[in-house]
């Protein structure tokens, strides 16, 4: 893997301009950073045929200079003709003006306009003496940053292009031919130095490159996974039957489902690694509490970790109400005496449930037998981060639930490595909610509706999308909400978000839960791991500004009680045709699933093998949404693969290790042996 700093002409500097443009250092990176668009020069017509408004190649001879009048802002100019027509070529600076003498043939290249009845090119792309030949017919444009030549890149390109060592091919025959598929060189040279305008296929070539790589790395690590030795978890229902007499609800048909699948993989000998993910409601955290109680039935310990402070209380609360044993909780925020007594209680195992953040797994942290580990996957851990949570214990099972359904396409891409479970309905009881969207110049009849809903004896939600005031956005902040609405509502308005200190934050939920406050004006604080049966009203404020699965989440604070329940959803005017597409999707569906696939497909699957979860930035080459049908082919490639070659020792085995190292899958190669 060559530094890019091999290439003539790239020096320290661009290469540091390089790498913000790639995302890398190495001559590789350079290859996979792909142009966005392309340019089509291939249309040589005449001056005199030249169509206004399209790009086109002239081969012309230089009549006369125009200079611009002095103290004016005018260009100069420069008449060409062909023999057909006479048309100018204007130049902002005398320099590249003065190099074309009158006489001289040249082939230039641009738009071509009309300038007072005159085919104009101003300042063209492509301008050269005729002897030296044609311009480019197509011209790649790579998304670039600034300070960074567009000729420096396609220099260094073409040198990359000629440093591709000979490599073998890693796909069937069978398949480049069925597909019209090139080899990867040939599909890079197409790309970055075309001679005639790409085809999706070669694009396509190269998605499935990357595609594969990922899914082979996948499916060797769920491979680990089932192999790792574990040791059954076997409990005689006691625990479990207590705690659900406590909760006061038989288990729905796809909680008891869900938990089967969870007690089968917890009775194998080897260590479980499942996905429990279920739509807003559905009753996760209950299953995830049996999950636990079946550990300490068996004599271990069990531990819930959230990504949120909120959230780990939130939990704490859940599982102190219905649990038969203690919970202990362990946060950043619990300090002196509290601190260290949960700490020796799970060291002795005095203490066999905790719930908490990231404290749980810190180095300091000891447990005399964790059995069972349960992620709340709220901030969507990445692969190699889940794979790792069991370390506390040496024959943890892990349990990773998710707050909000997930998309098919990354079923198969982020969550590849891991056994699903499904929850498909809500539990008995759950309330419709009343989805409505309204213009943010309603905002004053919005605020009477809270009104006349407060005087109902019902609570509010009313969420804003940040905590102070921003210029630039001009979003309503929280701050700025609550202090609008306090001369109004007075006392029973309470205010929670981020900035907080987070005493003061849970000072306003518990004020909120317990109904000393009537409205709770937010930030997405309260997106999860808030349970007020009695808020029937969610309010959110700029609504466009949020993703659908995020707006799904908040709207599911409220339905929760036995009250009608309603979710405004206020937008401003200017709504674009994607936006309003997405709030009406929203308010004609409650369905999770549906509306995290669109969401998927709007916004992006984010680095789904690390930790940033927004636009498509871990792909280089692939778009799993535009790419889901070869997404879905690699996924059986690799399954077939790894099944007839577990090691990768056979010829196409050996290609598909140069495939893994090529798109940086090696944390695979290196479990499989280096050979």
């Amino acid at each position: 893997m060559e530094p890019v700093t091999v290439l003539h002409g790239v020096g320290a500097r661009r290469a540091a301009l390089i790498a913000r443009a790639t995302g890398g250092t190495r001559v590789l990176d350079v290859l996979f950073h792909l142009p966005e668009r392309y340019i089509d020069r291939s249309a040589c017509p005449t001056i005199a045929a030249a169509v206004e408004g399209e790009i086109a190649t002239l081969t012309v001879e230089v009549v006369t200079h125009r200079k611009p009048e002095p103290d004016t802002r005018q260009p100069w100019r420069v008449q060409v003709t062909d023999g057909t027509a006479f048309a100018e070529i204007a130049f902002f600076h005398s320099h590249p003006a003065r190099a074309y003498p009158p006489g001289l043939k040249i082939v230039v290249s641009g738009k071509v306009e009309r300038f007072r009845n005159t085919l104009t090119i101003t300042h063209p792309k492509y301008i050269q003496p005729a002897e030296k030949g044609a311009v480019p017919q197509v011209e790649p444009v790579w998304p670039l940053v600034a300070e960074l030549k567009p000729a420096d890149f396609r220099a260094a390109a073409v040198q990359s292009l000629a440093r591709i060592p000979q490599l073998v091919e890693w796909h069937d025959a069978s398949l480049l031919k069925r597909e019209r598929w090139p080899g990867f060189a040939e599909a890079l040279r197409a790309l970055h130095a075309p001679a005639v305008q790409p085809g999706p296929e070669i694009r396509a070539r190269l998605a499935y490159d990357e595609l594969l790589a990922h899914q082979v790395a996948l499916s060797w690590m769920r491979s680990r996974a089932r192999a790792r030795a574990g040791r059954a978890l076997v409990g005689d229902g006691a625990l479990r039957a207590l705690a659900l007499a406590r909760f006061g609800h038989a288990l729905t048909p796809s909680q008891t489902e869900a938990l089967g699948e969870i007690d089968a993989d917890l009775a194998a000998p080897a260590r479980m690694l499942r996905l429990l993910q279920g739509d807003v409601g559905s009753g996760k955290t209950l299953v995830a509490t049996m999950a636990m109680l079946r550990a300490v039935e068996a004599g271990a310990q069990a531990a819930m970790m959230a990504p949120t402070e909120t959230l780990a209380r939130q939990h704490h609360r859940t599982l102190t109400k219905i649990c038969p044993v203690p919970v202990a909780l362990l946060t950043g925020s619990v300090k002196g005496v509290a601190r260290r007594n949960t700490l020796l209680g799970l060291q002795s195992g005095r203490v066999p449930l905790v719930v908490g953040t990231h404290a749980l797994f810190q180095e300091g942290v000891a447990y005399r037998d964790l059995a069972l580990a349960v992620i709340d996957e709220q901030h969507r851990f990445g692969v190699d981060q889940r794979l790792s949570f069991g370390g506390k214990g040496d024959t943890t099972d892990v349990l990773v639930m998710t707050a909000t359904p997930i998309p098919r396409t990354l079923l198969l891409t982020h969550w590849g490595e891991m056994a699903v479970s499904r929850l498909a309905e809500k539990p008995a009881g759950r309330q419709a909610i009343r989805t409505t969207l309204h213009s943010l110049a309603t905002a004053a009849d919005v605020v009477d509706g809270v009104a006349r809903a407060i005087d109902r004896g019902d609570q509010v939600f009313w969420v804003c999308p940040m905590v102070t005031e921003n210029m630039l956005l001009d979003v309503a902040a929280a701050e700025a909400r609550f202090a609008a609405l306090r001369p109004r509502f007075g006392r029973v308005l309470g205010l929670a978000h981020g900035q907080q200190d987070v005493e003061t934050r849970e000072r306003a939920l518990a004020d909120f839960a317990a109904g000393r406050t009537r409205i709770l004006v937010a930030t997405t604080v309260i997106e999860v791991g808030v349970d007020v049966p009695a808020a029937s009203v969610m309010v959110v404020e700029h609504a466009e500004r949020f993703g659908l699965a995020q707006l799904h989440q908040l709207r599911g604070r409220v339905g929760r009680g036995s009250a009608a329940s309603y979710c405004l959803l206020l937008h401003d005017e200017g709504l674009s045709e994607t936006a309003r597409r997405r709030l009406v999707l929203l308010r004609d569906t409650e369905d999770g699933f549906v509306i995290a696939d669109e969401d998927f497909r709007i916004r992006g699957g984010g680095d789904l093998l690390g930790r940033r979860q927004s636009g498509q930035p871990g792909w280089r080459l692939a778009d799993p949404v535009e790419h889901e049908g070869l997404l879905r082919m690699a996924h059986r490639d690799a399954s077939v693969l790894l099944e007839r070659d577990p090691q990768l020792r056979s010829a196409r085995g050996e290609a598909v290790r140069v495939l893994l190292r090529l798109f940086e899958r090696g944390a695979a190669l290196r479990t499989l042996g280096s050979g």
